[in-house]
């Protein structure tokens, strides 16, 4: 067949690698003019020295990127250790500490005699243990993550000082977007990552090289690669699906939409009842990403440093865009001494600024998850398939796994044993089988 994938983020380059390895006629468009989405490696020249760095997709860990891994050892992907470690900083309080270490949790010394610093700590060790408690009542009560809080009389501390901010980091959303956030989503994610325990966490890893790696080497493997080709519109009928774009207009057999789910309906001029419905409920947040070599973006105290900084000006609930700085020289292993840092949403610009990029990252309420799961009903309908990482939980295996199950209802093999059962709806989040 001959189909066209639209979107060369990991959802468009896996389905268009593995249609491709299946024998079908495929022509990836993307609008920029590289392929990867948030998968985006610029180097970088410091200290007379000349490294790649990440600037969107960072780290996967072996126990909840099953697919990724086994996607990473077929294509001989090399990979090194990294690690997760996470600070906060929030000016107006004057409140600093890191999660590395007891010695990070208490790098500003009056940590120690805040009796509010001590309710959070407290409050941490009880949240770690009531999380199964909490994971199961809020898959039945639907609450979100600010009412399970204050059902269950969490400190201020807890949420302003730790929780919401850990997931506004986490999915580069605003912290009033994280009280407002499904609660049974993020204990679930919580447990497959393993954030709700102190030991048996797993071990994160980076792409030696960049992620340019992987994408290259999917890109190599893809019938045809179209840069700098943004798709105008889409028309369907009975006989296919036409493409237009600057290389007019084109018929195809099947189309894949690996793109937003917002710039799949802005495509779809004859969207049906259900397209637009569906794809309508989900949101997006945009994010400006700094890549610079500013440390006042990190916490004032160098043993308060880690791989990733929350920093606001003032803790509670805001609508105000997460500002998180990631330290790339722990997440990656740069060779330079100056810090090489990616700001999200800078409140002021960084000096030693050496590129910058624009992401959009989906939000999750209730509205998006029951979006998920409704999208089998649209799947496939008029020859048009929906994939992305916005249809788990926004994350590079959701993507890579909505590739892989529209590649597999269209007669694609997947070279490799999956874990957990794919389905032509990408993905309601599933526990990931360690295997993986």
């Amino acid at each position: 067949m001959k189909i066209a994938v639209v979107g060369a983020g990991i959802a468009g380059l896996s389905s268009a690698w593995l249609l491709s390895r299946a024998g079908h006629q495929v022509v990836l468009f993307e609008a920029a003019a590289y392929a990867g989405g948030h998968s985006n490696t610029v180097d970088v020249e410091l200290e007379g020295l000349r490294a790649p760095v990440d600037t969107g997709f960072l780290v996967h860990n072996d126990r909840t990127y099953p697919n990724l891994i086994r996607l990473f050892a077929l294509l001989g992907v090399p990979v090194r250790a990294s690690e997760m470690t996470f600070s906060v900083v929030l000016e107006q309080e004057n409140v600093e500490w890191a999660g590395s270490s007891l010695a990070t949790l208490f790098a500003q010394k009056r940590n120690l005699l805040r009796p509010t610093f001590w309710r959070m700590v407290g409050d941490i060790l009880r949240l770690h243990r009531l999380a199964p408690q909490l994971q199961r009542e809020s898959r039945d009560s639907g609450e979100t993550l600010g009412q399970i809080l204050d059902r269950y009389r969490f400190s201020a501390a807890l949420r302003d000082w730790y929780l919401l901010p850990m997931g506004a980091a986490i999915w580069s959303s605003s912290t009033r977007d994280m009280a407002a956030f499904p609660a049974s989503t993020f204990f679930d994610f919580c447990a497959n990552h393993g954030l709700m325990q102190i030991l048996d966490r797993p071990q994160w890893k980076t792409v030696q090289g960049g992620s340019r790696e992987y994408v290259r080497r999917m890109v190599a493997g893809i019938g045809e690669v179209r840069l700098s080709s943004p798709v105008r519109q889409v028309r369907r009928d009975e006989r296919g699906v036409t493409l237009c774009s600057r290389h007019g207009d084109e018929h195809f057999e099947q189309l894949v939409l690996a793109c937003h789910s917002d710039q799949a309906l802005a495509l779809l001029g004859d969207a049906s009842d259900g397209e637009r419905a569906l794809l309508s409920q989900l949101r997006y947040q945009p994010n400006r990403a700094v890549l610079h070599t500013d440390a006042s973006f990190l916490p004032a105290r160098r043993q308060a440093w880690a791989a990733w900084n929350y920093r606001m000006g003032e803790g509670g609930p805001s609508s105000q865009p997460v500002m998180v700085s990631y330290l790339l020289n722990q997440l990656q292993g740069l060779p330079f001494l100056s810090p090489v840092i990616v700001t999200l949403n800078p409140y002021r610009e960084p000096q030693g600024k050496l590129a910058e990029f624009d992401y959009a990252h989906p939000l999750f309420d209730r509205a998006a998850i029951a979006a998920q799961q409704s999208l089998a009903t649209i799947q496939g309908r008029q020859r048009t398939w929906f994939a992305g990482a916005w249809a788990g939980y926004g994350f590079h295996e959701d993507g890579l796994k909505a590739g892989m199950a529209v590649a597999q209802a269209l007669g694609a093999p997947i070279p490799w044993d999956i874990s957990v059962p794919l389905a032509a709806h990408p993905l309601q989040p599933q526990p990931a089988v360690v295997a993986p």
